[in-house]
């Protein structure tokens, strides 16, 4: 089968997504495909339409790729694609849509609010702050509303770190999250064709934030994958995961971040194309569930192909 591996693209995410194309197109090659290498351009269109794949694995992180711009295109050309619909990315990549269809669905997850900087220039959104710290507290969590891998994520410990953080994150995008912190543990589960893999905790060296570096360097987070967890803490984190899969409408493959506090878990993102590197969190729940990465990436095709409404 001939498969077109998308990766690449412009975004700030573009070294994580190479990484990821490249392990991919190694596993497809030992599967026997015909891989197309894409590192997506401008003259996407013309070659995929030169190539004619069977299917493309999207590969693509952060802009372009994972906010549903490259699925459009693939479904416009009638090219079958891993991964989720170009509307779930869309829902999936904006942090402040998907809190609100991850709250309208029942599901818990900290309190936010959410500002454009077209507020804060011109509707004096910054007297407002003061009540907005009344209402969430501190410490408080700064994130781009778009964009992944914990990129611009800033933590503000008091009314005088906000302002820092709110100029860091607004370098990543127009628009901003300011979120409740919750105290707990990372938890991650990835889910594929609707199906959860055994849970990932993600504990920093050091007492480290879990942000980009730690994500990616090897040896800055130690990972336990199964995560040791009470039977009804991991029922309760999967069942958190796989609502929000639903409620986001994911196919294919995902993965949900969650913090598991005192009183359970909180929802806290979905990765509508998560991370497919030696460090990323899908792979090394697959292994933990006994499904080696090439027939992980396997299983990722299988779903493309699938007919419509198998997950």
């Amino acid at each position: 089968m001939k498969v077109a591996v998308l990766k690449g693209g412009r975004s700030l995410e573009r070294g994580v997504s190479l990484r990821s194309g490249a392990r991919v197109e190694d596993a497809l090659e030992r599967l026997g495909h015909e891989v197309v290498p894409v590192d997506v351009g401008a003259d996407l269109v013309r070659r995929l339409e030169a190539d004619r794949p069977d299917v493309a694995f999207v590969a693509m992180h952060g802009a372009g790729g994972e906010d549903g711009t490259v699925q459009e295109l693939l479904e416009i050309l009638g090219i079958p694609f891993t991964g989720p619909s170009a509307a779930a990315c869309a829902r999936c990549i904006d942090k402040v849509l998907a809190k609100h269809a991850t709250r309208e669905a029942g599901l818990p997850t900290p309190d936010w609010f959410g500002f454009k900087q077209t507020a804060f220039r011109e509707f004096g959104a910054g007297d407002a702050l003061a009540a907005l710290e009344a209402t969430l507290g501190f410490p408080l969590v700064v994130k781009p509303s778009r964009g992944g891998s914990s990129l611009g994520v800033r933590f503000a410990a008091s009314p005088r770190e906000l302002p820092q953080a709110l100029v860091s994150a607004f370098s990543y995008d127009e628009q901003v999250l300011l979120e409740r912190f919750v105290e707990g543990r990372e938890m991650a589960v990835s889910v594929v064709g609707g199906e959860a893999l055994p849970v990932v905790e993600a504990i920093p060296a050091g007492g480290d934030r879990y942000d980009f570096e730690a994500r990616y360097e090897i040896g800055r987070t130690r990972f336990e994958c199964p995560a040791e967890l009470a039977e009804d803490e991991r029922g309760a984190v999967v069942e958190a995961a796989l609502g929000t899969y639903r409620a986001l409408g994911l196919t294919g493959f995902a993965r949900v971040d969650l913090i598991l506090a005192a009183d359970g878990p909180w929802v806290l993102e979905a990765n509508a194309i998560p991370g497919l590197t030696d460090t990323s969190l899908l792979p090394q729940a697959a292994e933990a569930a006994g499904m080696s990465f090439e027939r992980l990436v396997e299983r990722i095709l299988d779903l493309a192909l699938a007919p419509a409404g198998v997950s």
